[in-house]
């Protein structure tokens, strides 16, 4: 297992880790966050009719943007040529929220869990975004890392249930 403080160098410098001797192998990520609201914020992103747009539309956009522009916003992120990012909603009436799950791939010598880790916070933000004119007591949470595979630390499911 790789030291977990592997950005900082024997000086206590942070530092991009070298992984130019490492293999390239498929990598995957699978990230999750929510967005609780009000019932009625929930019901107008269902049915369409806030005056901003297509909010899912747009925050699947933005979450995809996002992705591509990790390193430009984590410091020591390696830039990394992703193959896909997919991102869904599920709209839960239940616990008025929206959850967002962003799955993202590729092939290189490092995982993609800060781009869809960063892909679920953006489209977070973005909903909270067209929404807040209706709604300024929404809050973004629950961001995790759900799955991940590839490289050497092999592959990761978190132990909880998915919901």
């Amino acid at each position: 297992m790789q030291d977990p403080l592997s950005h900082f160098d024997e000086q206590g410098q942070a530092h991009m880790v070298d992984v130019g001797a490492k293999a390239d192998t498929e990598r995957r990520a699978v990230a999750r966050g929510t967005v609780m609201m009000a019932p009625a914020t929930l019901r107008r992103i269902r049915e369409g009719t806030l005056a901003k747009g297509d909010v899912l539309s747009v925050a699947r956009v933005a979450a995809i943007m996002a992705a591509k522009r990790t390193p430009e916003l984590i410091p020591l992120c390696h830039a990394l040529m992703l193959h896909r990012v997919a991102v869904d909603f599920e709209l839960d009436e239940g616990a008025s929220q929206v959850m967002i799950t962003a799955q993202v791939t590729t092939t290189g010598k490092t995982g993609v869990e800060m781009e869809a880790l960063t892909a679920v916070t953006v489209a977070g933000l973005t909903i909270y975004d067209m929404c807040k004119a209706m709604d300024r007591s929404m809050v973004i949470g629950e961001i995790r890392l759900l799955e991940k595979q590839g490289g050497r630390s092999g592959h990761f499911v978190r132990k909880e249930a998915v919901r």
